[in-house]
């Protein structure tokens, strides 16, 4: 329980300073629930954290009712993320990086952090527990399915950041998801 605590709280600080430090100064998004938190935040200026946590809602009370594991296993990683990325918000600006140098390291450090809440299985909900739950019905490989999300979900903010953030925010969701495998693969 203590490794589980430990990596939610080490996890969500690493995706409040990808967020805020990097992502946001460039209006890059993420993909998942936190990309569509991004967009809120960029369109009606409402907290990244608490969008999460409302757009999970519907979310969590399908696990409640299919996969109670899940439900209990990603909840606390939901609201102590959403929590920490809001409270970090204050490091908008304070990184005076180019574009797609915080693109990449923005990339990095929501990858990371995702990555070591998967790893002691806990995360912050969102769509990877969509995929999670739609992997119980549809036999499709999760990562593949995580990404075709991302993919939508940074598509559906092209209007609001335009074609170039668009594109950085297409490296952004690759370097997520390749620091989200490398840190979930264990030793054998």
């Amino acid at each position: 329980m203590f490794g589980k605590l430990f990596a939610t709280l080490i996890g969500s600080l690493l995706l409040g300073i990808g967020i805020n430090g990097f992502l946001v100064p460039h209006h890059l998004l993420d993909g998942g629930i936190i990309g569509i938190g991004l967009i809120l935040h960029y369109y009606y200026e409402l907290p990244t954290g608490l969008s999460m946590i409302v757009l999970s809602i519907p979310l969590y009370v399908l696990a409640w009712f299919y996969e109670k594991k899940y439900f209990f296993y990603s909840l606390h990683g939901l609201l102590i993320s959403s929590f920490v990325i809001d409270l970090l918000s204050a490091l908008r600006g304070h990184f005076e990086l180019s574009i797609l140098p915080s693109s990449i390291l923005g990339g990095c450090l929501v990858g990371f952090g995702i990555g070591l809440m998967l790893r002691y299985e806990t995360s912050t909900g969102g769509t990877d527990l969509l995929a999670q739950l739609m992997t119980k019905l549809i036999p499709m490989n999760i990562g593949a399915l995580i990404f075709a999300i991302d993919g939508l979900v940074i598509l559906s903010g092209l209007k609001i950041v335009g074609i170039e953030k668009f594109l950085y925010s297409f490296i952004t969701i690759i370097f997520v998801g390749a620091m989200t495998t490398l840190t979930v693969i264990k030793k054998e």
